[in-house]
Order: structure tokens, then sequence, then C-alpha cells
């Protein structure tokens, strides 16, 4: 099979969305679980320094790239015109715009900014747990929203490129 740009750029976007999707979805299964079980004085702090250390290239790569890569894609599908693995992509695309880019831009991202300008140190018990409150339990419906979208984009981009395959080998076969 012949390595083209729309096959290359599949393979980038469907790597980069399976590594958001597991990133997500290993916070959900691990972090939020795990932070559970530590007060709130001590989970303010830790979701502050995660907040804080997440926002790096590698998260970038991955969290940005599989945007790209998804809009790529489905561009490049529907040159070739309205098929299913066009369908397919542009439902990746659009799972992932929405459900993982958006739910994090204007969802857990505002709750990361609202928390980072909090001086941690001055707060009592009392206050330490009212913002805990605030915060954990929106945070953890948006994260679970973003979770879904994006292992639902994956899943998505993956069906696509099994049909795109499957088309290829129908193609090929003399």
């Amino acid at each position: 099979m012949e390595l083209t740009i729309k096959s290359t750029t599949l393979f980038i976007a469907i790597l980069l969305t399976g590594l958001s999707a597991g990133l997500f979805y290993a916070w959900e299964v691990s972090v939020i679980t795990g932070t559970k079980r530590i007060s709130d004085q001590s989970y303010l702090e830790v979701m502050q320094s995660i907040n804080r250390e997440i926002l790096n290239v590698r998260f970038y790569l991955i969290f940005f790239g599989s945007l790209i890569g998804l809009i790529i894609g489905s561009y490049l599908q529907y040159r070739i015109g309205i098929t299913p693995v066009f369908l397919l992509m542009t439902a990746a695309m659009l799972s992932y715009l929405i459900g993982t880019f958006g739910v994090t831009v204007f969802g857990n991202v505002p709750l990361n900014e609202a928390l980072d300008v909090l001086n941690l140190s001055e707060m009592n018990q009392e206050m330490s747990k009212e913002t805990r409150i605030y915060f954990e339990g929106k945070w953890n419906r948006w994260h679970t929203v973003r979770t879904v979208f994006s292992v639902l984009a994956f899943l998505l981009a993956l069906l696509a490129s099994f049909l795109e395959k499957n088309d290829l080998a129908l193609v090929e076969t003399p």
C-alpha cells in the first residue's frame, strides 16, 4: 500500500486522538479516584500544581494536534467525496471539537484559572472545603464529558481507518 498524505494524516490523527483519549481516561480512573481520598487543602494544592504542570508542549501536541489532524483528515476525505469514511472522520472531528476541545476550553479551563489565582496558604479549613466542593464536582463532570467524547472521536476515526483500508483493498485487488 502506498503511503500518501491522506493515509499519513489519518494515522497521525488517530494516534494523537488515541493519546488524548488515553490521557483523559487515565485521569478519570486514577487521579479523580485518588484525589477523593485526600484532604481538601491537599486536593486544592494537587489540582493547582497539576493544572500548572500539564501546560507543556507534550500536552499541547496531543490536545491541539488531535483537533488539527482530525480537521485535516476530514478535509482530505471530503476532497474524495461524501463517503462513509468522510462522514466518520467528520463525526470524529466534531466529537473532539465540541465534546473534548470545547468542553475543556469553556468548562475545565475557567475552573482551572479560578483555582490558579487562589492563595491556598491563606485559606482556613472551612474555606478549603467550600472551594473544593465548588470546584471538584463541576470539574469532574466536565472532565467525564470530555473523556467520553475523546474516546468516541478516537473510535470513529479508527473505524474510518478500517473502512478506508477495506476500500483501498477492494480497489487494489486485480
